[in-house]
């Protein structure tokens, strides 16, 4: 598999990315989205800060408004475990860490776990989504789920995994199948995302001209204002054509830049993950 990402990235060497991500200001529960009441955060920090001191595994609780903050990311999958491995949640030997990542406009949410994790896990973490999280979200009782889920997520997994108890059974071959079909859908999600801009462009060469009716659009990309790691930056298409006095103008955001300091110093170990977990949307 890694021979197979290592040709892809070969292959199409110039359509890489930047992706952002948000910065933490606790190691325990960064509430961006100000979905939890401070009541309800001082419990989940509560019991964060406790699994951590008395089993020594790391647990983050992370909410913010929408992915396109922070760039458009292929899928919530790929955001999650970037931010992950930015973060180094979790025991960088053991590769305990949990994500717990809830977004609300964009009404998804994703349980990451470490790569420490076995698949059985996986399902683990699927029904305590179904079962805490979202029907609470349904209602928009944001603050309820987490803390319920966050709970059942400590129960169910975290300690779980810590005291050396088995994982939850499941087959073998299911397993397999799961993780075969996860990393597929993973890699083209990422060669169309990284594909998608560059080949737009081109493509409008052959889009017919609004004005004349020729083909010869042409676009062209500029930034207006750099992001910073605190602001989002902006910028400007301009799409012309070669046959006729055709303009058009657009803006975009450039998403915030992250702090390279975030990922390397303070807080988290060091942990990585390799995509294991769960999502959930409502």
């Amino acid at each position: 598999m890694a021979r197979i990402l290592a040709f892809l990235f070969i292959l199409f060497p110039t359509f890489t990315y930047a992706q952002n991500y948000p910065e933490f200001e606790t190691t325990y529960v960064n509430d961006y989205a100000d979905i939890i009441d401070e009541q309800t955060e001082k419990r989940l920090t509560d019991q964060l800060v406790a699994l951590r001191k008395n089993h020594d595994v790391e647990a983050t609780v992370l909410t913010i408004d929408s992915r396109k903050t922070y760039g458009d990311s292929p899928s919530l999958e790929y955001f999650a475990t970037g931010l992950f491995n930015t973060w180094g949640i979790g025991n960088s030997d053991r590769n305990d860490g949990i994500l717990i990542l809830v977004i609300r406009n964009d009404r998804e949410m994703r349980v990451e776990l470490g790569s420490g994790y076995g698949t059985g896990f996986n399902r683990a973490a699927q029904e305590t989504i179904d079962d805490y999280f979202l029907p609470s979200f349904r209602n928009d009782k944001y603050a309820q789920g987490i803390e319920r889920g966050t709970t059942e997520i400590i129960r169910r997994i975290a300690l779980p995994f810590a005291q050396g108890r088995p994982e939850p059974a499941e087959s073998e071959r299911s397993g397999k199948f799961d993780a075969r079909i996860a990393i597929f859908i993973a890699m083209i999600s990422f060669v169309l995302f990284a594909l998608r801009r560059k080949i737009g462009d081109l493509l409008l060469r052959f889009k017919k001209c609004p004005n004349c009716g020729r083909n010869g659009l042409r676009r062209k990309r500029e930034t207006l204002y750099s992001a910073t790691s605190t602001t989002t930056g902006q910028g400007k298409s301009t799409t012309t054509c070669d046959y006729c006095d055709y303009y058009k103008t657009d803006t975009y955001i450039i998403p915030r830049r992250s702090s390279s300091s975030t990922s390397s110093s303070g807080g988290f170990g060091g942990g990585s993950s390799s995509g294991g977990g769960a999502s959930g949307r409502w």
